[in-house]
């Protein structure tokens, strides 16, 4: 019967990936961008309901820029929550670009891609969002550079924070952890990492019984002050941390 179950919510997720492909070529061309902001965030709501993921937000989460969010990253669904939560512009790792109809709706959602092993690369990145942080946009990005096991945080890459000092913008931290609502314990069915393969991780998700809440966590924005960039990743990870275990 779970097997049952998940194929029929795959058959679901799978429609929805299509139907998303469909409103960017066929829509998207007609709407203001606050229209597609609007969209992206009402399709991100239906793909977890998909999965049967509940989403809970707490804190505050941004409705407008310039801002610059940091969040830890355990999921091949983080983008997908968070994009349900708010609208913001994603840097993600180059390698996001080539999957199958996800890289296609990331790109069209107006992601910024990045080759993690090109410093050259890095500073047009940085670059790149430091004007669209000028232009009044929200950012997100996950300092981890690659996904953990939600347990401990792994070191925060300083170089994309540099794009908020340079544009004198806000940061704010935020905490991402999958909680399984039989037990209130911490899920790891949507994990991502190590030997874990995206559709073995996408089946877990799918064969869970009581389905899965992400919860959210929203901070307070913070400038630099001052700080550099390395100061600054650093206290803004201790502010990621402190958001998880509360």
């Amino acid at each position: 019967m779970t097997t049952i179950r998940a194929c029929w919510k795959l058959v679901r997720a799978l429609a929805h990936l299509l139907a998303g492909v469909f409103t960017i070529l066929l829509w998207f061309p007609a709407m203001t961008q606050p229209q597609r902001q609007l969209r992206v965030q009402t399709w991100s709501v239906g793909l977890l309901a998909c999965f049967s993921v509940k989403l809970q937000v707490t804190g505050k989460a941004p409705v407008a820029g310039p801002l610059l969010l940091v969040a830890n990253h355990v999921s091949w669904l983080d983008i997908t929550a968070l994009h349900a939560a708010c609208f913001c512009r994603f840097v993600a790792k180059a390698e996001v670009r080539r999957w199958p109809v996800i890289g296609f709706l990331a790109a069209r959602a107006g992601t910024l891609f990045i080759a993690r092993d090109s410093r050259r690369d890095a500073l047009r990145v940085v670059h790149h969002m430091a004007q669209s942080l000028q232009s009044g946009e929200v950012l997100a990005i996950f300092p981890e550079g690659t996904t953990s096991d939600g347990g401990k945080l792994l070191p925060f890459h300083a170089n994309l924070i540099q794009a908020a000092i340079s544009a004198d913008a806000p940061v704010q931290a935020l905490a991402i952890s999958f909680i399984d609502p039989s037990t209130g314990q911490a899920s790891r069915a949507p994990l991502y990492i190590g030997d874990d393969s995206l559709l073995g991780s996408v089946w877990r998700t799918l064969c869970t019984p009581a389905g899965v809440t992400v919860v959210i966590n929203f901070g307070e924005p913070q400038m630099a002050s001052g700080r550099n960039r390395r100061s600054f990743a650093a206290d803004l990870r201790a502010s990621v941390d402190g958001l998880r275990q509360s």
